[in-house]
C-alpha cells in the first residue's frame, strides 16, 4: 500500500555528509537551528518540519509508518539516498521507524530521549491549554501566554508552546501546528515503533533526569538496535538540546565521525 505523502518543508545549510534533524511533538525545525549550524561545520545539515508542524503541510493520518515514509520521500526529492538521521522524541520514533523500514539508506542513527516503546498519555494537560486559547478573539501573544499560564504553570513549557502561535494575513491567530489531527493521533504518537531489527550504529542520548528512556527498556533497545549505545547527560530533562547544547553537540560529533 502507498501512503500519502506530503512534501517537507525544510532548511539546509553546510556541506558535507547528509545529516537530517527531525523535532518532537508540537516543536519545529527552528528548534534545532543553534545546534544545526554548528553540526553544518561538517555535514549538510536538513532541518525538517515533520507533517502537521511548523510550515509542513497539515495531513492525515498521523503515526510512524506515514511519518517515516514522509521521511523517505523528502530524501529522494533530495537526492539523498543515504544520511545520518537524527531525531528527538516523537522525532526520535520517526528515524527509528526509518530505519527499519529503509536500513540501507541509513548511515548512524541518533535517538534523542526516547525509546522504541509505548508511554502514557503525558500531553492531555497541554492539548486542553492550547485549546483554551480563543484564537479567534485573542488581541496579543501576551493574552495567549496568560491563558496558558494559567493552566500549564511552567514558563519554559509555554514559551516553547507560544513559538507555534502565528499570525494571519487579516491579523487573526492560528497554531502553526494542527492540533485537532494531533489530538486525533495521539494514541499513535505515544504508541510503540517496530520492525526487523537495524543492525547499523545507534546512539541514544538520555536526559538524566528524564524518565522517557528507563533501565527497563534497555533490553527491548537492545534487541532492536543491536548496534547501540547509551549516552546520558546528568541533571537535564527531555530538551536535551536545548538545556545541554555543547555536551550534545560534542557526543553527536565524536559518534558521526566513528565507524561503529
Amino acid at each position: 500500500m502507498t501512503l500519502p505523502v506530503v512534501s517537507l518543508h525544510f532548511k539546509a545549510f553546510g556541506q558535507g555528509p547528509p545529516l537530517i534533524v527531525l523535532h518532537g511533538l508540537f516543536g519545529m525545525l527552528d528548534n534545532w537551528q543553534t545546534l544545526g549550524r554548528r553540526l553544518a561545520q561538517d555535514y549538510t545539515v536538513y532541518l525538517v518540519d515533520q507533517r502537521n508542524h511548523g510550515r509542513s503541510p497539515h495531513a492525515e493520518p498521523h503515526d510512524y509508518p506515514t511519518l517515516a515514509e514522509d521521511l523517505r520521500h523528502f530524501m529522494e526529492t533530495q537526492w539523498i539516498y543515504r544520511a545520518h538521521l537524527l531525531g528527538h522524541s516523537m522525532g526520535g520514533k520517526t528515524v527509528m521507524q526509518f530505519a527499519f523500514d529503509n536500513p540501507d539508506m541509513v548511515d548512524h542513527l541518533v535517538v534523542v530521549d526516547i525509546a522504541p516503546v509505548g508511554y502514557a498519555r503525558r500531553h492531555d494537560f497541554i492539548f486542553e491549554a492550547l485549546q483554551r486559547v480563543p484564537l479567534q478573539r485573542l488581541e496579543s501573544r501576551k493574552q495567549a501566554e496568560d491563558i496558558l499560564m494559567q493552566h500549564i504553570g511552567n514558563s519554559a513549557i509555554v514559551q516553547f508552546l507560544l513559538k507555534n502561535l502565528a499570525r494571519n494575513e487579516d491579523g487573526s491567530f492560528r497554531w502553526k501546528c494542527n492540533l485537532p489531527v494531533l489530538h486525533r493521533y495521539y494514541d499513535a504518537i505515544i504508541g510503540p515503533v517496530a520492525g526487523a531489527p537495524f543492525e547499523g550504529p545507534t546512539l541514544f542520548v538520555k536526559g538524566g533526569a528524564s524518565e522517557h528512556i528507563l533501565p527497563e527498556h534497555w533490553p527491548h533497545i537492545q534487541q532492536l538496535f543491536p548496534n547501540s549505545q547509551l549516552f546520558e547527560i546528568q541533571g537535564v530533562g527531555h530538551w536535551v538540546h536545548a538545556e545541554a547544547p555543547e555536551v550534545l553537540l560534542q557526543r553527536v560529533q565524536q559518534f558521526l565521525r566513528s565507524n561503529r
